[in-house]
């Protein structure tokens, strides 16, 4: 029994952990995430959630995380990622640090936005904060979160330790400091008796002024005060503050006071009266967008962006010098003019200072942006940066294929260059370029290169696809590849060769550049009687080629004009692919072992034949073997007695063979000379009958 309680309540406490784990894993503003993404150096730091509850991301940019918890997050950011990123099985989501954001103002040394512990408190917040002015109302402290004001006493917990006194913090909580009502309008070394004595300001009627002013505090209000009349109380501005957008409120009335502007054209009408009880704050200038009537902006890649003030005589070029000029890593050929009407104008400031562009200088007017964007990168993945209009696409057998940014200046082998040039597979033979999706042109590489320059390069533009194909490797290790190589660009050769298949051809190569690619022909090929079957023409034809007699005699004239598309077959010998002519064979009949038509060169002999034949059966007359010799004028026979060369060879005996001649074993009992005797032409007719000549 003890031990199921014991299992029961280790139970409970897993349950009760994995739901604070659940609970402690929702995200807040100033929380740090860590996002797990194997191999990818841009997510090793944490992302920290801004006060908007976002986290920016590479490649992805903004994304809201705040009061989700991470098991949400991940499920949203899963496929978003997986679009980007290849490595998306490990991934997850952790929360490396749970500070919260908190805005402290107020009396204290430093306004700020600070980050603490989600466990911090109070004083935390003050310390980060760089502590209390001399003169902060302790007893009044506040917290403000969104239209909630919690009240509290920081005093009291000063005086007893008791954390129970401070009210727990929330991300994008407000902390607010009040000055003491006894400190007067005059700012002195703190001191006990110059606080009693001070006491105007602690009068309803009194201004308060905060923010980036030397001496913040509430003074008396006094008839027909004005903005400046206060802020020269508070003893003026710091050098943070924005001028600009002094904030003033009026019978909580917000009103915007440009200070600035004021002091350029000084006017009654834009002095601001001051009524009893009014609070004016000068904010710091980098916490707000500084606009005013004369203001111009430059961003991206200058040596100082930001917002300037811009004269009527003030041009592009006085706003680019007083921002530093560009960085070297600005792209000064594309600089943009964006104006508040949603127009565009490009600016080629290097043109302009080499002289190549006669465009002048533009005009700036209030409100303008000047965007320098950055220099591109060939080794950066994204190809945002160039648009489709400035860009050109090589695919293909390049050493370093993709997207590259093209000007009119540029030419073919510009583009070749800087791409790295083909591999050593690349077909340049028959370089393709494609224009709204259509081929409009076909270049030819290595006929450019052997014609010193005659051949005219494509006429590029920006937009254009330039394809350079891969031949296809040994098509006998991997006939896959053929399908990569067009049909109208080969050349077939089959039969007797090491390397039958398809091999890529041009009009530039002969037909021994082809018979090598494939090997050469194997021993048991028949190159007197290779065919050729052209197929590029408006129907086929067959032309033959005896490559033995080329190799005899060396007459180029011999081989055929072959071209892509054409089909070149080396058949086998003693196959009936091609039935050889009776001008090329020799005939044997009668008691053989393989009677038939053997093909015959002046190389052979009769011996040779016989051999070819398989040799007489048991049955044959060896000793009446007939040849029967076919000239062109007669036919004339002579006996050939094998048996009495066998007992007493001698190469004179043996008669001439030659291309078209008959040979008959006669079987026993079949004595035609000895029946015929007495009319041997009978029996050269009798023979010419069997022949069938």
């Amino acid at each position: 029994m003890k031990y199921l309680l014991t299992v029961a309540l280790l139970l409970f406490s897993l349950s009760a952990y994995a739901t604070n784990d659940d609970t402690d894993s929702v995200v807040q503003v100033g929380n740090k995430l860590f996002l797990y993404i194997p191999g990818e150096a841009e997510f090793n730091t944490a992302f920290e959630v801004d006060k908007k509850g976002q986290i920016n991301l590479p490649e992805i940019g903004q994304f809201n995380v705040a009061d989700k918890t991470t098991s949400q997050i991940e499920l949203e950011l899963t496929p978003v990622l997986a679009a980007l990123f290849v490595a998306m099985d490990d991934f997850y989501i952790e929360i490396r640090s749970r500070d919260i954001l908190i805005n402290v103002l107020g009396y204290v040394n430093t306004p700020s936005q600070v980050s603490i512990p989600d466990d911090g408190n109070i004083q935390m917040v003050i310390a980060k904060a760089d502590g209390l002015k001399p003169g902060a109302q302790l007893d009044r402290m506040q917290i403000r979160r969104g239209d909630e004001v919690i009240e509290f006493d920081y005093k009291a917990y000063l005086d007893s330790g008791n954390i129970g006194l401070l009210p727990l913090l929330r991300s994008k909580d407000t902390v607010f400091v009040p000055v003491s009502p006894l400190l007067g309008n005059v700012q002195i070394d703190f001191d006990a008796q110059t606080l009693s004595a001070t006491g105007d300001a602690s009068d309803s009627n009194a201004v308060t002024i905060l923010g980036e002013v030397h001496n913040p505090g509430s003074f008396s209000f006094k008839a027909e005060m004005t903005i400046l009349d206060a802020l020269m109380r508070a003893e003026g501005v710091t050098r943070y503050a924005d001028v600009t957008k002094i904030r003033v409120i009026i019978d909580k009335s917000p009103v915007i006071f440009d200070l600035k502007a004021y002091l350029d054209k000084p006017a009654n009408s834009n002095m601001q009266l001051l009524q009893p009880g009014s609070t004016v704050y000068v904010p710091i200038m980098v916490d707000d967008v500084n606009t005013t009537s004369r203001t111009v902006y430059i961003m991206g890649e200058v040596q100082k962006p930001g917002a300037y003030e811009a004269a009527d005589s003030t041009n592009f070029l006085d706003i680019l010098a007083n921002a530093g000029g560009p960085t070297r890593f600005a792209e000064t050929r594309h600089i943009k003019i964006l104006t508040p009407e949603g127009e565009s104008i490009v600016f080629d400031l290097q043109g302009y200072s080499e002289g190549t562009v006669t465009t002048k200088v533009p005009d700036l007017n209030p409100g303008d942006v000047i965007f320098v964007p950055e220099k591109t990168d060939v080794n950066e993945k994204s190809w945002l940066k160039i648009p489709t209009k400035r860009a050109i696409k090589i695919i293909g057998a390049i050493q370093s294929p993709g997207r590259y940014e093209w000007s009119d200046e540029m030419d073919f082998t510009d583009l070749l260059a800087h791409a790295g040039g083909p591999t050593k597979g690349a077909n340049i033979n028959d370089i393709k370029i494609l224009r709204n999706g259509d081929v409009t042109q076909r270049f030819d590489l290595e006929k450019y290169t052997i014609t010193d320059g005659d051949t005219a390069l494509p006429n590029l533009v920006a937009g254009d696809t330039v394809i350079v194909e891969e031949l296809p490797v040994d098509p006998s290790d991997n006939k896959s590849q053929w399908i990569r190589q067009e049909s109208s660009k080969s050349i077939y050769i089959m039969g007797q060769v090491g390397a039958p298949g398809r091999y890529s051809f041009n009009e530039n190569m002969h037909f021994i550049d082809i018979l090598a690619a494939a090997d050469g022909p194997t021993g048991a090929a028949d190159i007197r009687n290779i065919r050729i079957t052209h197929r590029n023409g408006n129907r086929a034809k067959v032309s033959k080629l005896d490559l033995a007699m080329y190799f005899e005699t060396g007459d180029e004239t011999l081989f055929p004009n072959v071209l892509p598309g054409d089909t070149i077959f080396v058949p086998e010998k003693n196959k009936d692919w091609l039935r050889t002519p009776k001008e090329r064979v020799v005939r044997i009949m009668g008691a053989v072992q393989k009677p038939g038509r053997y093909n015959f060169d002046d190389t052979m002999s009769i011996l040779d034949v016989l051999a070819e034949a398989g040799g007489p059966s048991n049955s044959a007359l060896i000793d009446k073997i007939v040849v029967v010799n076919h000239s062109c004028c007669k036919e004339q026979s002579r006996v050939f007695d094998l048996e009495a060369f066998i007992k007493s060879p001698n190469s004179a005996n043996i008669p001439v063979l030659r291309a078209g001649d008959t040979l008959y074993i006669p079987e026993k009992g079949q004595d035609l000379l000895s029946q015929f005797k007495d009319n041997f032409l009978d029996v050269i007719t009798i023979l010419a009958l069997v022949v069938g000549l």
